[in-house]
Order: structure tokens, then sequence, then C-alpha cells
């Protein structure tokens, strides 16, 4: 009795989202037995729906590539990744693997990973409230307790690594900076994170990404800080803590077992 329903919502989904395909048997109307011309215009208030909520999660891409040019890439993504859940605000997580393979788009090498921040921004936004620790709690620690504490990250924390400058390229893009030529073309880890109302998104100095991600990964403060120095030699564990604290990354100190 389940497979009949189930064998008509998949084909209800493929014809609503192909405009190739026919209207799906059993569909009807009061004024025709076959709606054509009613489910084409369901099918595309739909198409213009799930359009709308990409342009409202990347807005920034949307910029880079202009509105036609995303309208049409956006036409492509909905039929190859249909939503999977009633909740919108999480559609377009597959949109930045989409965009690296999306032929017409390579020209932007960049762009799939201004879309990985995107997306990192909006999750970041709807993730849990959290009330981040202060400086006074990391007062008074023993240089080798600080080495083995473990740092409960606030849930909100997003890490996007890059080659390309997405940071500065967002920024320039979103309005948080006026738009110029990129002088100095490098790679910047982007930090996105919500200790307070607002998102917030800046660059990593150098070895930052590396030490937040084997925090985050569960790892002691000393090997967080050894993981940062194999990629950068000259990683600064006291300006990246202050970082960390102050930029209200830390949820919990979790401190080390003693020996028994």
């Amino acid at each position: 009795m389940s497979a009949m329903p189930a064998q008509f919502e998949m084909s209800f989904a493929d014809a609503l989202l192909n405009a190739d395909r026919p209207v799906p048997c059993g569909i009807t109307a009061h004024n025709a037995a076959i709606p054509t011309r009613r489910f084409a215009v369901y099918r595309n208030n739909v198409a213009v729906g799930l359009r709308k909520a990409l342009q409202s999660r990347f807005p920034v891409v949307e910029k880079i590539i202009g509105e036609e040019f995303f309208a049409a890439m956006a036409l492509v993504y909905v039929r190859e990744q249909p939503p999977r859940s009633p909740q919108l605000t999480t559609y377009g997580d597959e949109l930045p693997a989409f965009i690296a393979a999306f032929e017409p788009a390579r020209e932007l090498p960049y762009l799939a990973d201004v879309a990985r921040l995107e997306a990192a921004r909006t999750r970041s936004y709807h993730a849990a409230d959290a009330t981040p620790l202060g400086a006074d709690h990391f007062a008074g620690f023993d240089t080798d307790a600080v080495a083995g504490i473990r740092i409960d990250m606030h849930p909100s924390t997003e890490i996007v690594r890059s080659p390309y400058p997405i940071v500065t390229i967002w920024a320039m893009n979103s309005g948080e900076q006026e738009l110029a030529p990129i002088e100095n073309w490098h790679g910047e880890d982007a930090l996105i994170s919500r200790p307070s109302p607002q998102v917030e998104i800046r660059a990593l100095p150098p070895g930052g990404a590396a030490f937040l991600l084997a925090l985050a990964a569960g790892l002691p403060l000393g090997r967080a800080a050894e993981a940062a120095l194999a990629e950068e030699p000259n990683f600064n564990l006291t300006g990246n803590l202050a970082g960390l604290i102050g930029s209200g990354l830390v949820r919990d100190i979790v401190f080390p077992q003693p020996k028994k």
C-alpha cells in the first residue's frame, strides 16, 4: 500500500523540477482532466521560491556573477539538488561543491570558496546560542596546566580555508569594505562566528586556522599549538590565544583529569 504514494511523490517531485516532464498521472483540476497550465504555474513558483532562497543565502556570489548568471545556475542546481528538508535556511549547503564543478564558472576559481564562506555564515547565524567565557577564566593558570586544557568552542564557530583572498572578496562585495582591485592576492582563512547577535567574519593570522581546527577536534591546547607551528613556524600562540578569547569563541574549558 505504501509503494504507490512513494512512487507518486517521486514522479511529482521529478515533474515539478523538470519542465520537460509531463504532468504526473492522478493530478486533476475542476476545469481540466490534465491541468497542464496550472501545473506549469505551480512549477514556476516552486523554482522561483528555491532560487530566492539561494539568493538570500548567497548574495555575494550573486553580486559577483550577476543576477542573470546566478538565476541560470540556480535553476540547474535546483534540478540536480532539490531540497531534502522543509527548512530552506539550510538549502544550498551543496552549492559550493556544485559551483566548483560548474563548467561556466571555471573562470572564477575562487567563487566556490566564497560560496563556502556564505554557507558557513548562515549556519553560524542559526547555530545554538552560548555564553562565551571571558579572559578572567584563564587568569592564574599554571603554564603546564594551560598546555593540557581542552577548549569547548562556541557552537557558531566556522572556519573556511582558501588559497584565495575570500574574506577580502566577500567584504568588498557585501558592503563591508570599499570595492577596489586586490593588489596582494593571497590565500585567506576565514573565521565565522556569532558570539553576539551579529555574525562576525574576519581573516585569521598565519597558523590560526590550524590552531582553531585542532582545538575544535578536541586536541589539548599544547598539541593544537604544535599543529599550528608545524604549518607556520612564526605562529604566535599568545596572540592567537588572546584572539580566541577576545572573539568569544570559548564556551567552556575542560581540564585534564589528574593522574592516579
